[in-house]
């Protein structure tokens, strides 16, 4: 399959993440299934409706503030359902469209969340294949996953995919907060805040509802809500303790990692260098494509390219057995 070009009529990073939004197509028909955590909380799964009990199975890990509505994951979902795959999107917590009942929420580098959606999957799954891929949060979650299971990852998944992780949390994290980043820290923040005020609604003591108010990046958000909440000492803690890049050299189950050069959420200083990849892992980047962008010709575009790649690395992996 060939590497990725933008059309000619779309330039730039911008253009290249902002139109695939309006792009995002028919939703495939899903079926939602509530699972209770081990802590007391739930996350809500959408499942293709229909597929074969014993065909493979991919699940996607959504980004920041996505779901089984985003573009990405729609475009995924109708490829899978083309070819006869099962195909289920787990929510990270709050992100189903109700609120969890729990404190806590979710963030970049819940690898134990992973671990506990992967193991029980992998029973569903059955004698079937079991696919993961992430998208930029959850791509990242899902490469630190990786790196802390090494050789048992194979026990569970047969192969995974990473596309437009954050791998570099603090790069990632500072760069949205400059020029026009700042459009789309804007955008998470708002939902992001109105579900931490929320919480702080039935947590009185949970954080200073002030500051969150206040917060213009995300920094200043993690460091109120989403690091102390989630264990760490604040927005710089939780981004270093966090990030997948530490993780690279110990993944051993086949992965692609499949970034843009151009990409506003992930600058070319948070991109890994060969020295800190394992042989298991098949870098891509292409020189254009923003940030889970990926658009195809012709005018006026569609998704098809992305999922199209992941079905191809998916399909390497069980031909190399």
């Amino acid at each position: 399959m060939p590497g990725y070009e933008a059309p000619w009529w779309l330039p730039g990073a911008h253009l290249q993440t902002i139109l695939p939004l309006a792009r995002k197509g028919r939703s495939p028909l899903y079926r939602r299934e509530r699972w209770d955590t081990p802590d007391g909380d739930f996350i809500d799964l959408d499942w293709l409706a229909s597929a074969p009990a014993d065909a493979p199975l991919v699940v996607l890990f959504h980004g920041l503030e996505g779901s089984s509505r985003s573009h990405y994951a729609r475009a995924l979902m109708r490829a899978l359902a083309a070819r006869g795959w099962r195909g289920v999107i787990p929510h990270f917590r709050g992100c189903s469209g109700e609120p969890n009942r729990l404190a806590r929420a979710y963030h970049s580098g819940d690898s134990a969340e992973i671990d506990w959606v992967l193991r029980r999957l992998h029973g569903i799954a059955g004698q079937a294949p079991l696919f993961a891929a992430g998208v930029s949060l959850g791509g990242n979650a899902l490469l630190k996953w990786l790196g802390e299971q090494e050789a048992d990852a194979g026990n569970v998944i047969r192969g995974a995919a990473a596309i437009c992780p954050p791998l570099d949390l603090t790069v990632s994290g500072h760069a949205l907060a400059r020029g026009f980043n700042a459009v789309y820290t804007r955008h998470f923040l708002n939902t992001l805040k109105g579900k931490a005020l929320h919480k702080l609604a039935r947590y009185p003591a949970l954080f200073d509802g002030r500051r969150i108010q206040q917060a213009g990046t995300l920094f200043e958000f993690d460091d109120v809500y989403t690091g102390p909440v989630h264990g760490f000492s604040g927005a710089a803690d939780y981004w270093r303790r966090a990030s997948s890049r530490p993780w690279l050299a110990a993944i051993s189950a086949p992965t692609l990692l499949l970034c843009a050069a151009n990409d506003p959420f992930v600058p070319p200083e948070a991109l890994p260098t060969a020295r800190e990849l394992s042989t298991a892992v098949r870098f891509e980047c292409a020189a254009q494509g923003g940030h889970v962008g990926f658009l195809d010709s012709p005018w006026p575009g569609s998704l098809g390219w992305l999922p199209q790649r992941l079905l191809q690395h998916f399909d390497a992996v069980l031909s190399d057995g």
